[in-house]
């Protein structure tokens, strides 16, 4: 009996710790979170399992509704949620793909349609209804007064009715590529960007009968233009134009900018603020960029020159900066709330050390340094956003095993309301995954560096090992589900391949965000010199070093930059990592324009910046490449020319380098239909099974 019960609990045990992948995918994943400036009403967008629909939820009970009725995956995205200040009207983009590098308005059409769909603005009735096409275009931005939409098609700016009635208006016809369109706070005027390559100018519309107005056109790219609250000014930030001489391509250099504060009837301008001139004064480069904000009396930014990407604000008429968010941790998706008295974020930080690999919400007046931390523990919370009463905190949430999922903190009882749970699936193994643990170790260089670990404790065994490498590269991969829809993925992957026997760790490779600015921008980095895959490397070794791995079965995965790292490691390091899966990347480095100049004068090391960048890419590296490969690329793909994986598959045959390919047709680099991402997802499994199991040599 004893026997026979010690069996069914080891049977047991195995049993609950397994899973599909098509059980571990099905979760629904929640972005474009919004509300209304000043009513209770919040909207999103959920993608679940490729079907995309917009959701809302209002004051007080906040009970999800589904709004929206899209029954087929068609690859169309659904991006620029927003509601209306007066709370009636729901506007969206369907169709596109908007995390790409290039040809945002460029449709989609991963099913092949004859005729591609369009890239287009709905809105739709808050209360529900039929959704109303407005137009095709993109960037739509509600009036102030609840009752126009400012689009831009075709680079030029055009309104319409937002409830569809009457022809949609071009307002004006102006040179260059315009957006960055904003609302005067009575609605009465639009600011916009207007850029003309080497220059960009802040201009001002007010109706057919007015000239355009230029704030202070200048030799200069100006951006991000802010009204005051009194409609009379615009802070806007200013760059250098894209001339002079040509800047060294290694090492570092300080990219310059300035906060400008602009008069709208005297078309002058005055600095209002300038970082100090070193490389950590430049422009920072991580989500949001400068983060500009007009708010009571203060003017908002971000910056990087503390060390850290850190909020300050500056009064109106300009002087010192006040740090508002002292501390080593960095500041992402900031929003400022309804009032303009407030700033809301998502921050590495928290109570706990591990939180540097975590996302909390935090608060923090936009006058004082007088942070609050809204949100702990050992979940994850990002995207927060405050109702238009300034009584809710909007955000999403996660755990370990919980995917992300809208959430309702009320700021007075501080209670999450967590939403839409009955939209996880009842076989979703929320009670089966590994909880990712934190582990750290030096670099070749011995730069310390954070990864997570995902490990199933069934065994003493030796067991395979997997190293996902992330993208971007300025990402961080988090202890729990991630705020990206990509990395969720990755996530999920991660979590499956842990409950198939594999040791998964996923690195923090120095270039990416979280551990501040000199990891997030060495000067050996990237096409100056790669020094990012020494990480990888010595995640490698480390694992190498591990009594429970199997140092003959340690391989590695990922995705744009993570697929150029992947072949980094297989062409430099076969001895360590014997196979691998290079989805979607970079392998040629010296393709980018700077690197290719038709000009007679040239960096003043140009020739060992080229050299340095060929030295720099996996191809370099294809004599010494030995161990098996599966490249995966779709054709569409927007951010990483697929033309980069042709080339190296050419080059690998010629090497007889044992090889897998997998094109997906008319996708693109997001796998935008479900069953492409399960297709990419299921043959990445099924090689690095095989490569464990000694299938293929």
């Amino acid at each position: 009996m004893r026997l026979i019960t010690l069996f069914i609990l080891i049977s047991n045990f195995c049993f609950a710790q397994n899973f599909n992948l098509d059980q571990i995918k099905s979760y629904p994943f929640p972005n474009e979170l919004t509300s209304s400036l000043k009513s209770p009403k919040i909207a999103w967008a959920f993608d679940e399992q490729g079907l995309r629909n917009i959701y809302v939820a209002e004051s007080p009970e906040y009970s999800p509704r589904k709004l929206t009725n899209y029954m087929e995956d068609t690859g169309q995205e659904l991006s620029s949620v927003s509601i209306s200040a007066d709370g009636n009207w729901v506007v969206y983009i369907r169709g596109g793909d908007f995390g790409s590098n290039w040809d945002d308005e460029l449709p989609v059409n991963p099913t092949f349609d004859p005729f591609p769909p369009k890239v287009q603005i709905w809105s739709f009735p808050f209360s529900g209804g039929n959704p109303i096409l407005i137009d095709e275009g993109v960037n739509p931005v509600i009036s102030p007064k609840s009752d126009k939409i400012a689009y831009i098609k075709s680079g030029q700016l055009w309104i319409s009715s937002i409830d569809g009635q009457g022809e949609p208006e071009k307002l004006f016809h102006s040179r260059g590529k315009n957006g960055s369109q904003v609302w005067s706070p009575d609605g009465s005027k639009i600011a916009f960007r207007s850029n003309r390559g080497d220059r960009s100018f802040i201009g001002v519309y007010e109706n057919k009968n007015i000239p355009l107005k230029w704030i202070d056109p200048s030799y200069d790219r100006d951006s991000s233009p802010r009204w005051s609250p009194n409609g009379n000014e615009i802070v806007f930030i200013r760059q250098p134009g894209a001339a002079g001489k040509p800047n060294p391509i290694l090492g570092g250099r300080h990219v310059s900018w300035k906060i400008i504060k602009g008069d709208i009837i005297s078309l002058k301008s005055k600095v209002l603020w300038q970082p100090p001139k070193t490389l950590r004064g430049s422009i920072p480069r991580t989500q949001g960029g400068t983060n500009l904000h007009w708010a009571e009396n203060r003017i908002v930014f971000l910056s990087y020159h503390d060390g850290w990407p850190h909020l300050y604000s500056i009064s109106e008429e300009g002087g010192k900066e006040l740090l508002l968010t002292p501390g080593d941790f960095m500041c992402e998706y900031i929003k400022l709330s309804p009032d303009k008295k407030s700033l809301v974020f998502t921050a590495n930080t928290g109570k706990d050390p591990l939180d540097i690999d975590r996302r909390h919400i935090v608060k923090v007046s936009v006058n004082k340094a007088d942070m609050e931390l809204l949100t702990e523990g050992d979940g994850l919370e990002w995207t927060p956003l405050i109702t238009g009463d300034n009584s809710e905190l909007v955000y999403i949430s996660a755990t370990s095993s919980r995917p992300p999922l809208p959430t309702i903190l009320n700021l007075n009882k501080r209670k999450p309301k967590i939403l839409s749970m009955d939209r996880i699936p009842d076989d979703f193994p929320l009670d089966k995954m590994v909880v990712p643990t934190q582990i750290k170790f030096s670099s070749t260089d011995g730069l310390l560096i954070h990864a997570t670990k995902f490990e199933k404790k069934n065994s003493n065994m030796k067991k395979p090992a997997i190293i996902y490498i992330h993208g971007g590269p300025p990402r961080q991969m988090l202890l729990g589900w991630h705020y990206s829809s990509y990395y969720s993925n990755s996530y999920a992957m991660n979590q499956y391949l842990a409950s198939k026997g594999f040791v998964v760790i996923s690195v923090n490779y120095r270039l990416g965000i979280g551990y501040g600015y000199e990891f997030h921008n060495p000067i050996d980095g990237s096409t100056r010199g790669a020094s990012e895959y020494k990480d990888i490397k010595a995640a490698g070794l480390w694992l190498k070093d591990q009594e429970n791995i199997d140092s003959n079965k340690i391989y590695v995965y990922g995705g744009s930059y993570g697929g150029y790292l992947t072949a980094m490691a297989l062409g430099r390091d076969s001895d360590i990592f014997a196979g691998g899966v290079d989805i979607h990347g970079v392998h040629d480095r010296t393709r980018y324009s700077y690197l290719n100049s038709n000009y007679y004068e040239k960096a003043s090391d140009y020739d060992l910046g080229r050299k340095t960048a060929w030295e720099s890419s996996p191809i370099a590296d294809i004599d010494t490449w030995k161990s098996p490969v599966l490249i995966i690329h779709a054709d569409d793909d927007r951010n990483v020319d697929f033309r980069q994986s042709t080339d190296l598959v050419q080059r690998l045959r010629d090497k007889e380098v044992y090889m897998e390919t997998m094109v997906i047709v008319d996708d693109t680099h997001h796998f935008m239909m479900f069953d492409n991402q399960m297709k990419v997802n299921k043959s990445t499994a099924e090689f690095l099974i095989k490569l464990s199991k000694g299938l293929i040599n």
